[in-house]
């Protein structure tokens, strides 16, 4: 049964700042999971997010039931991004770095998966970068083994769902980002493979 209190909009400059302790909440929860296995820290999480509230052509969207946040997607062009994720795209020449929009992060509480709130992000992401005159849209996702001790059993990736959308797998275009997982004692680098769409 559809939820009729669900929504996903766009959300302001103004409405993100007010909803940043809930998602750095809906961050830390969601993250923990495996792959990620993200030890959150709440502080670190409020400072992150304040850089999509402030940065210049940073995109928000927000689900909601009723007035609860359940879900956030995030993205921005790669030119505001960090230099660990522009490196692989620079001087490749494949790709113009000034025609990429960068998705961050969808992060969904697990009571609401499987009702389309996914392919919503995705669509509101890859309609701003058309609005934006962007052709190319990419995320990264983390690369665990097979044989991970925290791996769940079973485990269903999500690289049909994304390969549904149009997006290839990249193995040449990788990168390291840091943080610490759950049951480390400090943070480590962890290796991100890219996902591309090309929509022209």
């Amino acid at each position: 049964m559809v939820n009729p209190h669900l929504s996903v909009k766009a959300a302001t400059g103004a409405e993100f700042l007010a909803a940043i302790p809930d998602l750095a909440r809906l961050r830390m929860a969601v993250f923990k999971d495996f792959p990620y296995l993200y030890e959150g820290d709440p502080d670190y999480e409020a400072e992150y997010l304040k850089t999509y509230a402030e940065a210049q052509g940073a995109f928000v969207a927000l689900a909601r039931d009723g007035e609860k946040v359940v879900g956030a997607s995030t993205a921005m062009p790669l030119s505001g991004e960090t230099p660990d994720i522009q490196r692989p795209f620079l001087n490749h020449p494949e790709f113009d770095p000034a025609d990429i929009l960068y998705l961050g992060e969808s992060v969904l509480l697990p009571e609401y998966r499987g009702q389309g709130l996914g392919h919503k992000f995705f669509d509101l992401r890859e309609n701003y970068a058309q609005q934006l005159g962007l052709g190319t849209t990419t995320f990264c996702a983390v690369q665990r083994p097979e044989n991970h001790p925290q791996r769940p059993q079973p485990y269903r990736t999500l690289n049909a769902f994304w390969a549904a959308r149009g997006y290839a797998e990249r193995p040449d275009l990788t990168t390291e980002l840091v943080w610490q997982d759950v049951g480390e004692t400090q943070p480590t680098p962890k290796p991100m493979r890219f996902w591309v769409r090309k929509a022209r």
